[in-house]
């Protein structure tokens, strides 16, 4: 699970450190509210740990620019020091999903960004995804591009899902591969091979493409005007 992380007091960045990545979490982490809405919005995270008060921005406002601004789905659990009713509605009410109070249990919160996680994946499962000309019904299987309809490998429809969840943040190599093979991806060029098969479909008989390369670092589906 690939989580970003901010915060501004080292002594938690640590803790998190310390308890998450031997569970297996892949962890980014940036130090203030401008930073964490450039990085959140800049790669896919899996879910978002967001500290109430950061210098500069704070968390209500780095929470309302996610959800409002950017449109960005991504879970976010909110950490605050402050235990009052009126703090944890402010928080839903910009868009937090779940609130935990310092000091708090480490495998609590474990608990929870994996409750969270859980619970965006089957509400995207049960529902239809769209972005730009496509459309993913998960219900059917059924994944159009301007009304034609595709048909993808198994592979290719687990990477185009995990692409259009995200869409328009870039999704590295890694977290795609943890997408569709979980903790045990294939050979590096396997990803590759699955890329190439879902291009032809996904872009190669229409006038522009729609699954974009950044050599290096990963994939992201792009809407009209942005290639």
């Amino acid at each position: 699970m690939h989580v970003l992380i901010v915060e501004d007091n080292p002594d938690i960045i640590a803790n998190l450190f310390g308890y998450l990545e031997p569970l297996g979490y892949t962890l980014d982490v940036v130090r203030n509210g401008n930073a964490g809405v450039a990085r959140a919005t800049a790669a896919f995270h899996d879910a978002i740990i967001l500290d109430l008060s950061l210098p500069g921005m704070d968390g209500v406002e780095v929470c309302r620019t996610l959800r409002q601004e950017y449109r960005l789905a991504t879970p976010i659990l909110m950490l605050t020091a402050r235990d009052t009713e009126h703090d944890k509605l402010t928080g839903f009410e910009v868009g937090a999903d779940d609130y935990l109070v310092k000091p708090y249990s480490l495998p609590e919160l474990d608990a929870r960004l994996k409750a969270l996680v859980r619970r965006s994946r089957n509400e995207h499962v049960q529902s239809v995804l769209s972005f730009g000309e496509l459309r993913l019904d998960a219900g059917t299987g059924r994944v159009t591009r301007a009304g034609q309809l595709l048909d993808l490998t198994p592979t290719g429809y687990k990477i185009l899902t995990a692409l259009m969840r995200a869409a328009p943040t870039l999704m590295t190599r890694e977290a795609v591969e943890r997408e569709v093979w979980g903790d045990s991806p294939p050979d590096s060029d396997a990803l590759r091979t699955h890329i190439h098969t879902l291009r032809q479909v996904l872009d190669k008989p229409f006038p522009y493409p729609m699954l974009l390369t950044l050599p290096g670092t990963g994939y992201r589906l792009a809407a009209p005007g942005e290639t």
